[in-house]
């Protein structure tokens, strides 16, 4: 199983960044695939993810409106533009994938989790 994110970097607040993340190895048209973030000294936070098959999506409150989320079926990849950043955006993004939304939605640790890559945003 892999997914490896990718896209991390330093902006400036109010910049954008694209994330990407490249699934491989297990069934993930069964699976809600998206991004946890983690900032230091905080709690796991979902993000957002999508099930690929349906297009259906979770976004946490506080990237509504700011980010979005899609596939590229083909390649299989996701990605996450995040627009309008924050310093309160700041964290180690992992991409991870789970059978339910719910993972996403309260923070229980995913069926699979790969490596971060981290975001810093700058005031």
């Amino acid at each position: 199983v892999q997914l490896q994110a990718s896209g991390g970097g330093l902006v400036q607040a109010g910049g954008s960044l694209r994330l990407s993340c490249v699934v491989s190895g297990f069934a993930f048209d069964e699976y809600c695939i998206g991004w946890f973030r983690q900032a230091p000294g905080k709690e796991r936070e979902g993000v957002a993810c999508i099930y690929r098959s349906v297009g259906s999506t979770f976004y946490a409150d506080s990237a509504k409106g700011r980010f979005t989320i899609s596939s590229d079926n083909a390649k299989n990849t996701l990605y996450l533009q995040m627009n309008s950043l924050k310093p309160e955006d700041t964290a180690v993004y992992y991409c991870a994938a789970d059978r339910a939304e719910a993972a996403f939605r309260f923070g229980f640790h995913p069926d699979y989790w790969g490596q971060g890559t981290l975001v810093t945003v700058s005031s």
